[in-house]
């Protein structure tokens, strides 16, 4: 940056945020050097924090959706119907089956899947609340950058209001003189 946009911004921070540039944080002075700079301050959140995922955290991701959905329900709903179905089955015809009433093979195999699938959900939880809180912050430079923007223009209308009746204040006392 040029040492003259430097000053401009300096006097943009200090005009429009009665605030120094150098007391302001680095997130806010961001936002008024790109304001300078007529620079965007927008881009797409998504695509920034899905490309420094690791093939794990897209792994977890893919399963806690999965572990959340309808198909999930369903497919297991009718494995363990299944599951139930046939060792009643088995029991019944031959007296015996892999996994008699009160299937306890079957819950252990439940237990099992809900304790992998429970910290697989927590971690994606967690980056989607991590993602949740970087949109937070885009959005308040976003907001922050229109702010900046808005104030400018009114100082601009004021500006040409003062020399709009300036120039009235003018053409009226040549007309009284």
């Amino acid at each position: 940056m040029t040492t003259s946009q430097h000053d401009a911004v300096r006097l943009l921070a200090q005009r429009i945020l009665e605030i120094g540039y150098e007391d302001l944080p680095a997130r806010e002075r961001h936002v008024i050097e790109r304001v300078a700079n007529r620079l965007a301050v927008s881009r797409d959140i998504n695509v920034d924090y899905d490309e420094g995922l690791t093939f794990g955290q897209r792994l977890s991701d893919r399963i806690a959706a999965f572990g959340g959905s309808w198909s999930f329900i369903m497919i297991f709903g009718a494995a363990i119907a299944t599951w139930v179905i046939v060792n009643v089955v088995l029991t019944v015809r031959s007296g015996s089956s892999f996994d008699p009433y009160p299937f306890i093979l079957l819950n252990l195999f439940l237990s099992m899947i809900a304790a992998l699938q429970a910290p697989v959900i927590m971690m994606s939880q967690n980056r989607q609340a991590a993602k949740d809180r970087l949109q937070a912050s885009h959005d308040y430079e976003v907001n922050l950058k229109a702010e900046i923007e808005i104030m400018a223009l009114h100082e601009k209308l004021d500006e040409m209001r003062a020399k709009d009746l300036q120039a009235l204040v003018r053409a009226i006392a040549s007309r009284g003189a």
